[in-house]
């Protein structure tokens, strides 16, 4: 069985957020809900931030991928980023990350982005070995993050 995408609404929130909040367990990060919620709710009203779908198998939801859009010199114009790609422990292995992935960049591609971005753990190699078979290069940089 492949997986089968659908583009987020306001009533997949609650679900969107406790996979957020699984994730940000999964890879040792603080989860801020209020903030989360009120970001998610922005970003599903409002598709020139991005979009969010959920990752399905027969109907059961395994995990959730969000592609947001900017803008850079560097990259040529519009740019975006895999800001968040998640898939439950239970649905890995079945092909979700890749085939989440190669949406993102059909995403992309129908809106006229020229580069797509992502961030990974360091010791995350399984995923780091999934983006590479998928296209994205080490610029052998850091992403560094101020808050404001």
């Amino acid at each position: 069985m492949q997986p089968t995408f659908r583009v987020a609404a306001a009533g997949d929130a609650g679900a969107l957020l406790a996979m957020m909040r699984e994730l940000n367990e999964h890879e040792g990060m603080a989860f801020d809900e209020p903030r989360a919620r009120a970001a998610l709710a922005e970003l599903i009203a409002d598709e020139r931030f991005g979009v969010a779908h959920l990752i399905l198998f027969g109907g059961e939801t395994a995990g959730y991928l969000v592609v947001t859009f900017g803008f850079s010199v560097e990259f040529g114009g519009r740019d975006a980023f895999v800001d968040e790609l998640f898939v439950k422990d239970e649905f890995r292995g079945r092909g979700a990350g890749k085939a989440a992935l190669r949406l993102a960049a059909e995403v992309c591609r129908a809106r006229g982005v020229g580069a797509l971005h992502l961030e990974v753990g360091r010791a995350n190699e399984p995923a780091q070995a999934l983006y590479r078979r998928e296209g994205f290069l080490d610029h052998d940089r850091y992403l560094l993050t101020k808050w404001l």
